[in-house]
């Protein structure tokens, strides 16, 4: 099967690294068995990184492969030792590109200077490790936190060419034939319909003012019906400030004529949606055939009545094509001069959903669900809730009590009495994974199995011996004391 050359419109599952578990480790010397905790952070996962390329004019590549993954990150590990952040994964784009996702519907970024970047899957936050958890009243944790999972999501890339003036007309109009004639750019032409598969890009220089233009290939009745090419590569004229209509003087296909051909692709335009603002030209090709300059003297009244400006041409003999070129660029400076004089707003930057990072989002949700009788009836939904729940290792009944303390913080449990939730109810935290838990107010997870929570108890075994060498310490100092006060009496 042979890959196509030209590609302006994938979908493509990216998939950012997940975030390393933290370490729960205890510093071990001689003589000093548990010199306290020393368990490092994971390393964060690897972002997925969509960047403007000016080499680019095509979405070909991500045809191929339509999977792109970022690295994981590493482990914590003991002796204070970070995990390695997940390599980021950067693609090149052309410039142009819409990005969205497939699932939500939502609209990502719109890519269209050289180096844009937009961050398009973020790497899972590595977890902390039993050092960075330690606190004055919890001096020895006995667990660390789980590293975070990576972003995953099914995206669509569409390409949209950057150009000022979009060339419309049915197949063999000339509108290949103009951008070559115009410009240095040389597509294919030959006399057959649908010889241009591919739009193509010129770029013109009139007087001070340089512009491109693009072309719709394949535009043809019924396109918004699936005929023909055109439909598919509308998109590609979304940013032209101006439309120039390339109508046919020397055709030989019955029931074809000037005004017919350009209500056809207004009929196709219309269809497509969003180019009703665009100033239009008509450009009335191949006046140098027989017959021709006849059936443009015909036609130009009609469509200058309709309000279009119109100019004769000939690619092969260039006749009109300076008035034309100029024309087009006296729009192209006009909008130019437009956007120079209005203020100028903030360029909006997209930034993609923070993923188990919006540490200041503290605002959770609890809705009452089910009847009680055996099933759920609460629900927390809320950014810190479930971050919370996806960090804890639920084997770890130190790491369980210590995601109590921290939902009881943040105002869990007051809020479920004040809504009438009572001991023994399910209470479900996240979504479609929740984790479920039978609720105990006032008395947290794991607080009737740990003294205290978030504390490894192999350090109340080591307290007792600790207390008994600093009081000898301190007797052993008072008597000291007690002696050298002697003998300077008797001296």
């Amino acid at each position: 099967m042979a890959i196509p050359s030209f590609v302006d419109r994938v979908k493509l599952t990216v998939q950012a690294g997940n975030g390393g578990h933290g370490c729960a480790s205890v510093h071990r010397e001689k003589f000093k068995p548990l010199g306290g905790p020393d368990g490092g952070n994971g390393g964060d996962g690897g972002s997925v990184i969509l960047r403007v390329s000016e080499n680019l004019n095509s979405l070909v590549e991500y045809h191929r492969q339509s999977v792109r993954k970022a690295t994981n990150g590493q482990p914590g590990r003991g002796d204070h030792q970070h995990g390695a952040k997940g390599e980021d994964v950067v693609l090149a784009v052309p410039a142009g590109t819409v990005v969205s996702d497939v699932t939500t519907g939502e609209h990502l970024a719109d890519l269209t200077e050289i180096g844009d970047e937009f961050v398009v899957a973020v790497g899972g936050k590595g977890g902390l490790g039993n050092e960075a958890l330690a606190t004055a009243a919890r001096k020895a944790p006995g667990f660390a936190l789980l590293g975070e999972e990576g972003q995953s999501r099914l995206i669509q890339m569409e390409l949209k060419v950057l150009a000022d003036v979009g060339l419309v007309g049915f197949p063999s109009a000339g509108k290949s034939s103009l951008i070559a004639a115009i410009s240095r750019a040389r597509p294919k032409i030959a006399d057959y319909p649908f010889t241009t598969l591919v739009p193509n890009l010129g770029v013109v220089v009139a007087g001070e003012v340089t512009y491109t233009v693009a072309d719709v290939p394949g535009l043809i009745e019924g396109a918004s019906a699936g005929k023909g090419l055109g439909f598919d590569f509308l998109r590609h004229i979304e940013r032209c400030q101006a439309i120039v209509h390339v109508i046919d003087l020397g055709t030989w296909e019955p029931g074809r004529e000037p005004l017919g051909d350009l209500d056809v692709i207004e009929g196709e335009l219309k269809a497509h949606g969003g180019l009703e603002d665009r100033v239009r030209l008509v450009a009335l090709n191949k006046v140098d055939l027989p017959d021709a300059p006849e059936l443009a003297a015909l036609a130009r009244p009609e469509l200058e009545a309709r309000g279009y400006r119109v100019f004769e041409i000939s690619t092969k003999t260039g006749t009109g094509l300076n008035e034309l070129r100029f024309a087009m660029a006296e729009i192209v400076a006009a909008h130019r001069a437009q956007l120079a004089e209005e203020k100028p707003e903030p360029r909006p930057v997209l930034r993609p959903k923070p993923v188990g990072r919006a540490a200041g989002d503290d605002s959770f949700t609890i809705v009452r669900q089910g009847d009680g009788d055996g099933g759920l009836l609460w629900r927390v939904r809320g950014t810190k809730p479930e971050r919370w729940i996806r960090q804890t290792d639920f084997n770890n009944a130190e790491a369980v009590g210590y995601l109590a303390d921290r939902l009881n913080r943040l105002g869990v449990e007051d809020e479920l009495l004040r809504l009438g939730a009572e001991e023994g109810d399910a209470v479900a935290i996240g979504g479609e994974d929740a984790v479920i838990f039978d609720f105990r107010p006032q008395i947290a997870t794991g607080a009737e199995i740990l003294a205290r929570r978030g504390e490894d108890q192999r350090f109340e075994t080591e307290r007792p011996a600790a207390t008994r060498r600093r009081r000898l310490d301190a007797e052993y100092h008072a008597w000291k004391a007690e002696q050298q006060g002697l003998g300077e009496h008797e001296g």
